[in-house]
């Protein structure tokens, strides 16, 4: 039998930075900068919660996702839930 290696679910694992070619368009340059300077003040430790609303490049798919303090929960569910539902009314 074989042995499984156990792994420290705490650890970071790092990877190599990977610089994307050259930005398709404005729109996609504007998504990765709002996401660099999320990662930025992630890193420095600067946030508590982070709420994200995606919306597929065909407009048919959208999703929310958050990380944040328990206390935060509610808000963030609440305003990714009106900014989902605006979202899907403007596309209609």
């Amino acid at each position: 039998m074989m042995k499984r290696e156990q792994t420290n679910p705490n650890s970071v694992v790092a990877f190599p930075a990977h610089i994307a070619p050259t930005v398709a368009d404005e729109d996609t340059a504007s998504v990765i900068a709002v996401l660099q300077e999320q990662l930025a003040l992630a890193r420095e430790g600067r946030l508590r919660s982070v709420a994200v609303v995606s919306v597929s490049t065909d407009g048919e798919a959208i999703g929310t996702q958050w990380s944040c303090k328990g206390a935060d929960i509610t808000s963030l569910i609440g305003k990714l839930t009106v900014l989902t539902h605006d979202m899907m009314s403007a596309r209609k």
